[in-house]
């Protein structure tokens, strides 16, 4: 496997970025890509026929994505992910890419969901007593409020062609 401890935040995120626009596009979705400054809330724009995607990839090559540490008041994990939730527009999906144990020359893994999607995870996170990160696949330590529990990454959110028209029906 490669090494991808060495790689930078911006290298995971410039070669997730692309590879989530080489599978939508290979998906035959019309994939449109920023130049230039970023928009806040998403990267790409994906369409086929009249419907459309805004899409905020997030990358990773540990096994987590941070997500809502800066909304994180008074251990509320609970408001943070509401908050979080609410500053996601319609038509809004997240792309997560994973790097973690992939192969130099192989596909990352990839999941879509929508923002509420996401949300209800890190709210369910811990035993209910939610997280600011979402797990590809943890398991809680002896000494976690949640020990021995696994949080995953639910097998519906792989990046499929059926996912992708299955989030255009539902983010209408």
């Amino acid at each position: 496997m490669t090494n991808v401890s060495n790689l930078s935040s911006r290298h995971v995120s410039v070669a997730a970025e692309a590879a989530a626009a080489a599978l939508f596009a290979r998906a035959g979705f019309d994939v449109s890509v920023q130049y230039g400054a970023n928009q806040p809330e998403y990267d790409l724009i994906v369409a086929r026929s009249d419907a459309m995607l805004k899409v905020s990839v997030k990358g990773s090559k540990d096994g987590r994505w941070g997500l809502t540490q800066s909304l994180l008041n008074d251990a509320d994990y609970h408001a943070a992910a509401d908050a979080w939730c609410a500053r996601h527009t319609p038509r809004t999906i997240l792309c997560f890419v994973q790097y973690k144990d992939v192969l130099l020359d192989a596909m990352p893994r990839v999941y879509l969901a929508t923002p509420l999607e996401v949300g209800l995870r890190l709210r369910m996170a811990a035993a209910g007593r939610g997280d600011t990160i979402l797990h590809e696949n943890h398991t809680w330590s002896p000494r976690a409020h949640a020990a021995g529990l696994v949080e995953r990454i639910p097998d519906t959110w792989r990046f499929t062609i059926a996912r992708v028209e299955e989030l255009l029906q539902v983010v209408r």
